[in-house]
């Protein structure tokens, strides 16, 4: 039991520490090569803080244990969404950005309904994955096109944030050894969490889905939780609650399109998440329709709202899987 615990918070603090280096050697690089702050934080911080998810979702294809990967990311997207983003509108309303609105919702929503569909046979094959990322990729242009129209106020706080360059020379090197340190101790991470959980669930007499919907699942989103709430207190939100949304499409287009494509047969998936996970994330992500579109605000009730009905949700699953 303690090994297993100490293979899951090791593998669980390298996942935090890869991804914010990742994702600050990402930015810093792109930033050299003169691409938009807004760019940057829009795609590459969004895929990088969805690195440790990735990870885990490809070691967890890899070893036979698909229901971990779709269990993960079912459960990010309920933590993102209901935990971290009505947290952040319970300590202060949530104003939202036209973009979230034109482009990132439906996303998020369709994306969710399309998952939903094609795990309703059990199986998310090589063709579902190839659709996703396909699907990702298209959501990424429209994110860069959409990019264009965003106010002043928004481009300098991404420029403030992501887009600093530096004048060494040799800062280069710096930021490419960055990134690729960050993706090297995320791989490294996601390794010891997957083999820690799945020890957790063996001892624990629970299912790997159930491992994936709650300890990886809040584990993996604590950068962006962590990031939310102190943005939030510093009243620049528009970096963390944009990308909180557009991690959350990537999780289902990009992520887990990628790991269905790892291996020759798919990703089994159990009847608990056809059934009751996976229907869960569909149903939070259309509860933001109507809550986004009433005043293009997210209130402090809507976000107590949302942090109550995760705390339901968490309950039902210790009360029914464990």
């Amino acid at each position: 039991m303690l090994q297993a615990l100490i293979w899951s918070a090791g593998g669980l603090g390298l996942l935090i520490i890869g991804a914010e280096t990742l994702v600050r050697g990402g930015s810093a690089l792109a930033a050299r090569l003169r691409i938009s702050p807004l760019v940057v934080g829009l795609t590459i911080v969004a895929v990088g803080t969805s690195a440790p998810e990735l990870a885990i979702g490809v070691e967890a294809a890899v070893q036979g244990n698909g229901s971990l990967a779709v269990g993960n990311i079912a459960g990010t997207n309920c933590v993102n969404i209901l935990l971290i983003l009505g947290l952040s509108a319970a300590m202060r309303p949530l104003p939202l950005r036209l973009q979230t609105l034109r482009l990132e919702l439906p996303v998020i929503v369709g994306a969710s309904v399309l998952k939903a569909v094609m795990v309703a046979d059990g199986v998310l094959s090589r063709l579902d994955g190839a659709v996703l990322v396909s699907l990702g990729l298209l959501f990424t242009i429209g994110i860069v096109r959409a990019s264009r129209d965003e106010s002043f106020t928004v481009r300098k706080e991404f420029a403030a944030e992501y887009g600093g360059r530096s004048k060494d020379r040799h800062g280069m090197l710096r930021e490419v050894t960055q990134l690729v340190g960050g993706i090297a101790v995320v791989v490294l991470g996601a390794d010891w969490l997957v083999d820690g959980a799945v020890d957790l669930a063996r001892l624990w007499g629970v299912s790997d889905a159930f491992i994936g919907l709650t300890i990886v699942a809040i584990g993996t989103s604590a950068p962006e939780l962590v990031t939310t709430v102190v943005s939030t207190m510093r009243d620049q939100r528009d970096i963390a609650i944009g990308n909180l949304i557009g991690s959350s499409a990537y999780n289902i287009l990009i992520i887990l399109g990628v790991t269905s494509l790892v291996p020759a047969g798919g990703i089994g998936v159990a009847e608990a998440l056809i059934w009751v996970d996976v229907p869960v994330m569909v149903a939070v992500a259309l509860a933001c329709v109507p809550v986004f579109l009433t005043g293009r605000i997210v209130s402090r009730a809507e976000g107590v709202g949302f942090v109550l009905a995760y705390l339901a949700y968490l309950s039902f699953l210790l009360a029914e899987r464990t």
